[in-house]
């Protein structure tokens, strides 16, 4: 039996008051600044990635990277994205009203993930509306940073969902 590595991320600061199992697009508020983590990959995980999807030497040969441009193995942007989706996917994202996303906005890396790193999610909701043509839905628009271990984001984004309301009792 295989047991999930990644299954014991857990919230870092206060959480919703809901279970994600129970989240509706009213348990979301605008401001509201959640944390989760935390998940490190290995050198073996970053180059297993990248070998299978971004097959770049900076991600996939540890000798040629310590001469690259960062001077050492660093993650697959995708791989960081995947990273920060799994934590969003397991924490903020409910898993009772989440109908789907047209989209992530202001994509960006501002350091590289290298092997070792410990990682952590940091939600900030910034906005929730209705919709106004299908009343039983609204967006909720959040701006997403993963952090490393010093603190410092290694991915930033912000991401719009539409999530159902509360149904009616």
């Amino acid at each position: 039996m295989t047991t999930d590595p990644w299954s014991d991320t857990r919230p870092l600061r206060e959480d919703f008051p809901t279970d994600i199992t129970d989240r509706w697009f009213e348990d979301y508020t605008t401001g509201d600044v959640r944390e989760y983590g935390t998940i490190s990959l290995t050198e073996e995980e970053i180059v297993e990635f990248a070998r299978r999807y971004d097959p770049q030497s900076i991600h996939t040969d540890p000798q040629w990277a310590q001469t690259g441009p960062f001077s050492g193995l660093i993650a697959s942007g995708m791989q960081t994205i995947g990273i920060f989706m799994r934590l969003f996917a397991d924490h903020y994202l409910t898993k009772s009203g989440s109908l789907a996303s047209p989209g992530m906005d202001e994509i960006r890396w501002p350091r590289p993930v290298r092997p070792g790193d410990v990682l952590r999610l940091r939600t900030e909701t910034l906005e929730t509306r209705l919709s106004r043509s299908k009343p039983d839905r609204g967006m909720v628009v959040t701006a997403v940073t993963l952090l490393n271990q010093d603190d410092e984001p290694v991915l930033t984004l912000r991401l719009m969902n539409l999530v159902a309301v509360r149904p009616a009792a």
